[in-house]
């Protein structure tokens, strides 16, 4: 296209300077017009040799286009053949697997086949033997009962009624006869027995924890505290919700009140009036005041400090108050916000190891037990009323479920239930934890005696030392000697399967022979 538009151009100059010659006139010389041609020559041949160049730049660009354009297509087809034997090695090796697989697969199914058979063969087998056995049972029993005339129940219960009573005596006998000669040798291992159960024994203290005692500098402040027809302990007893002992004791009074936050602010109020000396009604009202402000300024501070240990937030103010008030109250002798406490480490712990929220686990488990600050003033169990609370006070679902389910009430329904359930068992059993009450204690030794009591001959039972012995009355006329010692067998062993205690129970039976007489 460039060649024609040179062509195009020349010969429109060509043209122009003919047009332009004539113009001039026709009587211009021959010189003239020689001139002119010579010019249109000179441009026609400058004009074809720069089309010369053009076509030849062309054609060097048509043959580097050209190799350019072929280097292209067999790279290309390189490529693609690459390609296309990569395709087929791994066709070639996806062939292969297959193969394999279906080779394992039928030999599989062979052995299994195998197996089936094999399997079927040992259940005839074995039923086929079932009925030979059931068949010479029947047979031997049938010819049993021909016999001695009795039939299978018959003979069993004389039989287990004979062995029965011949094992008993001959029982009686050996053990009576093995416990002489190892008592000589047991010494040593009986002193390590009582040591360990006495050591066991002084780690459980049995206490119940409702007053506390409020030292006074002497006896007269208990006249200024009891105050004019006793208005001053009538206002103290009134503003607090506690009863006031006052004793014989010297130089000491008793609060005693079960809720353990009214408790310790009557005793900071008693402590603060008695450093005071001003003791009237009003004054009694302003000081329970501003201790009520202070054990509620505490409860704060220990709920923030609890929420902090774990690295807890956003946890509402009403909440952290009421745990806080955990410090003040105790579960089986065990601080209810130490408790707490330990069972969001432990519950954070376990998460952590389940690959659950450690954060959402610590939050259940510090407030598994927040029902317990207001449980006696409302109904329902400890669990249920805190689920309630958390859940008014914007905790979220799970946290709230796993407060409710932390006693199997209702069922857990998340792993997160389970792991505060487990957390707050955790907590309360290891050693040193907890201790008795006396309700329990008490009632521990009953079920012993009642144990001892419901055996056939035993007229009085006594738990004695804690209820480490159990000595036991039994008629004379009812029982022997023999008798007597697999009665102390028999109790012991209803005892380690019924009851619960620590260390050890020694079981005595004492039978006893009495003659008497009257002189006239």
């Amino acid at each position: 296209m460039d060649i024609i538009y040179v062509v195009m151009a020349i010969v429109a100059g060509v043209l122009v300077g003919l047009g332009i010659a004539r113009l001039v006139g026709v009587g211009r010389n021959a010189a003239a017009e020689r001139a002119a041609e010579a010019e249109a020559a000179r441009i026609v041949a400058a004009a074809e040799a720069e089309v010369e160049e053009i076509k030849k730049a062309a054609q060097v660009e048509g043959k580097e286009l050209a190799f350019k354009l072929k280097a292209d297509v067999e790279e290309e087809v390189r490529r693609r053949k690459s390609e296309m034997a990569k395709q087929e090695e791994s066709l070639s090796a996806r062939e292969g697997d297959l193969t394999r697989q279906r080779k394992d697969a039928t030999r599989r199914e062979g052995e299994l086949d195998k197996r089936e058979r094999s399997i079927e063969g040992r259940e005839k087998a074995a039923e086929a033997m079932a009925r030979k056995a059931e068949a010479a049972q029947t047979r031997a029993q049938q010819e049993l009962e021909e016999i001695s005339g009795l039939s299978a129940e018959q003979a069993r219960a004389r039989l287990e009624d004979s062995i029965r009573d011949q094992a008993r005596e001959a029982a009686a006998v050996e053990v009576k006869q093995i416990e002489e000669e190892a008592a000589k040798e047991a010494a040593a291992r009986s002193k390590e027995i009582v040591a360990t159960a006495i050591q066991r024994y002084a780690s459980e203290f049995v206490q119940e924890r409702t007053v506390s005692v409020v030292p006074l500098p002497s006896d007269d402040m208990k006249g200024r505290l009891i105050g004019r027809e006793g208005r001053n302990i009538r206002a103290l007893e009134a503003a607090t919700g506690i009863d006031m002992i006052i004793d014989d004791t010297s130089e000491v009074i008793t609060i005693s009140c079960f809720n353990p936050v009214r408790r310790e602010i009557a005793r900071l109020a008693i402590s603060k009036l008695v450093a005071d000396g001003r003791i009237h009604p009003t004054r009694i009202e302003e000081v329970v005041q501003k201790a009520t402000t202070e054990i509620d300024k505490v409860c704060k501070e220990a709920g923030e400090q609890a929420v902090f240990d774990l690295g807890l937030h956003r946890v509402h103010p009403d909440l952290v108050m009421q745990l806080g008030r955990l410090k003040y109250r105790s579960s089986y002798a065990q601080n209810l916000l130490q408790h707490s406490i330990e069972v969001g480490f432990l519950a954070g712990l376990m998460a952590s190891e389940v690959g659950l929220s450690v954060k959402q686990a610590r939050r259940a488990g510090l407030l598994h037990d927040i029902g317990k600050s207001i449980d006696h003033e409302l109904e329902g169990s400890h669990a249920q009323v805190g689920a309630q609370m958390a859940r008014k006070l914007g905790e979220s679902p799970k946290v709230c479920q796993a407060i409710a389910a932390h006693h199997g009430e209702p069922g857990p329904q998340s792993v997160l239930d389970h792991i505060v359930d487990a957390a707050n068992q955790l907590s309360a059993a290891r050693p040193g934890a907890r201790r008795e009450l006396l309700a329990s204690y008490v009632a521990r030794l009953e079920d012993l005696e009642k144990i001892c009591a419901s055996f056939a001959g035993v007229t009085k039972a006594f738990a004695l030392q804690a209820g480490r012995e159990v000595r036991v009355m039994v008629e004379n006329h009812e029982l022997d000697d023999a008798q007597a010692l697999m009665l102390s067998k028999d109790i012991a062993r209803r005892i380690e399967n019924e009851a619960t205690y620590a260390g050890q129970v020694r079981v005595v039976v004492v039978r006893e022979t009495r003659a008497s007489d009257y002189a006239r």
